[in-house]
């Protein structure tokens, strides 16, 4: 048996993922600086998967993030980039952790 609330252990990680990642992944999404409506996607996007997502939809999520951020050297975007990255590897090393 499981214990109790083990299933929603990865929610209580850390804040970062939710808080930096939206404007960095609209920054990715818009190839520059994005609008504030961009943003506002991103922020509900996450909103949603942590209110009503499970582990595995999160981690698609972070992997897509991984994704967007691999597959652009554009330098108008270098610092979404790196915090997508940073966000990520952070996340990921606390994860072994639960």
């Amino acid at each position: 048996m499981r214990p109790q609330g083990a299933r929603h252990r990865w929610l209580s990680i850390t804040p970062e993922p939710e808080l930096e990642l939206p404007a960095a992944l609209a920054a990715l999404r818009a190839g520059g600086p994005p609008s504030a409506a961009q943003v506002e996607l991103e922020r509900q996007r996450v909103e949603r998967l942590v209110t009503r997502g499970s582990r595995r939809a999160w981690r698609r999520y972070l992997a897509e993030a991984l994704t967007l951020a691999s597959s652009s050297n554009d330098p108008a975007v270098a610092e979404a980039r790196a915090i997508v990255e940073d966000v990520v590897r952070n996340h990921n090393n606390l994860e072994l952790a639960i």
